[in-house]
């Protein structure tokens, strides 16, 4: 079992002792210290707005959320079934003090989560997430008397405003994507995507949607994070030439993969290329971010469109503090998760389809030649396990030594720069591993690359 406990929120695998895995006591602990935290906030709201995916333990953590806070005399809005960027627009729209996300995104079904928002409806920020986190271990918990209670309210309607407001953004042309008549298939992996896509595509004008794993049962039919090699299915419908464009969301609906017309895979990296090259064709330039370990072809297409490019610590919190810093105009991270300011500032899949659309649309290419105008690189993705006693930190800073005629970025991690290659090191913050992501326009390259940095990092470890 597991339970891992860091600023952005409580992720972990269901049952267990407690303190050990996401168990009933150990979310009414977390719930009740996030709950804390907003009674502190000098916010004039007293509201608390709660939605879930469509995993099987998310009804049963969801009534204990709202319970705890409810009964620290907060006002619960529940929006069910939902996708994390709907509850995000929810908590402003309604004017809440903060907002609690039940899913563990991209996780196997044994795992959920609490994330939590700030009144902005974005992911509350490391300071306050450290305050959260020392309220939970002190469990430093006021819980209101019987007649101060807060009261328990639910929204299922509040998806059809956030899929409204989609379609009305300038940039969204319905009647474009009308006229093409796509054919569309849909994987959401029997999760809230199930409903939430077929929705947003029958507001943009689309009648042909074949639904794939689109039961919102929380019986994930494959692993639910977009990768490649978990999309056989959708690849294998898309292989029979009876459709435009494949469309596959993860449980929450904040990433967005997508598949082209002949079964091969656009690149989830490639989600948010494809969609800055719109925005900033359409806006006649721009700033763009990302962050560190994604794809250089943002920066390629940003700098043609005559705009600057910044790269931003992993992590959604930084990639919005960095776009907010820029002014940037589109931005996200290259697990398909697409950031447009003009709707709001978190990761939204549904918006991400809806440009994605009006792109391919305009231009009048298929997926797979849309995808063959965008730069072509290859990430290849490693880590090197170390044991608990070797300084993880102390391995970077020799690497960031070794590399120090390169052009070196050390806000996270260490990403070395080289001509047309880079490569990102990066400790994970729950095992002693080293992450290394490496990118070149060739695949062997790239690997080439990742091994010549392990070996590296060996031959440090061995001094």
């Amino acid at each position: 079992m597991t339970l891992i406990k860091s600023i952005s929120g409580i992720r972990g695998t269901i049952g267990g002792p407690v303190g050990q895995g996401l168990t009933p006591l150990d979310v009414v602990k977390y719930a009740a210290a996030y709950g804390t935290w907003v009674t502190n906030q000098p916010a004039v709201s007293r509201t608390v707005v709660i939605g879930r995916d469509a995993r099987i333990s998310g009804a049963l953590v969801s009534r204990l959320v709202a319970a705890t806070l409810q009964g620290l005399g907060l006002d619960v809005v529940d929006l069910g079934l939902s996708t994390t960027p709907t509850v995000e627009m929810a908590v402003v729209a309604k004017q809440a003090a903060g907002g609690i996300i039940l899913t563990a995104s991209h996780n196997p079904k044994q795992w959920n989560a609490l994330k939590l928002l700030n009144a902005h409806g974005e992911f509350i920020s490391e300071a306050d997430g450290q305050q959260v986190l020392v309220l939970a271990e002190s469990e430093a918990f006021d819980f209101a008397p019987v007649n101060k209670l807060g009261q328990y309210t639910t929204d299922d309607e509040f998806l059809a405003e956030h899929i409204a407001a989609v379609v009305a953004l300038p940039l969204v042309d319905v009647a474009a994507i009308r006229a093409r008549n796509f054919r569309v298939v849909v994987d959401a992996v029997n999760s809230s995507g199930g409903f939430a896509v077929p929705q947003l595509l029958a507001a943009l004008g689309v009648t042909t949607v074949e639904k794939l794993h689109c039961d919102p049962t929380g019986d994930f039919a494959h692993n639910p994070e977009p990768l490649p090699e978990h999309l056989r299915d959708i690849a294998k419908v898309l292989e029979k030439g009876s459709f435009d464009i494949g469309i596959v969301v993860d449980p929450d609906v904040d990433r967005l993969a997508l598949v082209s017309e002949n079964g091969e895979m656009f690149g989830e990296e490639y989600t948010l290329v494809a969609v800055a090259d719109y925005v900033l064709q359409a806006n006649g330039g721009g700033n763009t971010v990302s962050n560190l370990s994604s794809t250089r072809a943002l920066r390629d297409v940003t700098e043609r469109h005559g705009g600057h490019y910044a790269a931003a610590a992993v992590g959604e919190v930084n990639v919005v503090t960095k776009m907010k810093e820029t002014q940037a105009v589109i931005g996200g991270e290259g697990n398909g998760g697409i950031i447009y300011p003009e709707l709001h500032y978190g990761r939204d899949a549904l918006v991400g389809i809806a440009l994605f659309l009006t792109h391919l649309a305009k231009s009048g290419l298929t997926a797979s030649r849309l995808r063959a105008s965008y730069p072509g690189y290859f990430i290849s993705k490693n880590k090197i396990e170390l044991t608990p006693e070797i300084n993880t930190d102390a391995v970077l800073t020799q690497m960031e030594k070794r590399y120090a005629k390169q052009p070196v970025n050390t806000i996270d991690g260490v990403k070395i720069e080289f001509d047309k290659e880079w490569v990102h090191l990066r400790k994970s913050n729950t095992e002693p591993i080293i992450r290394i992501y490496a990118e070149s326009d060739s695949n062997a390259t790239a690997n080439h690359l990742a091994q010549k940095i392990i070996a590296d990092i060996k031959e440090i470890i061995a001094q």
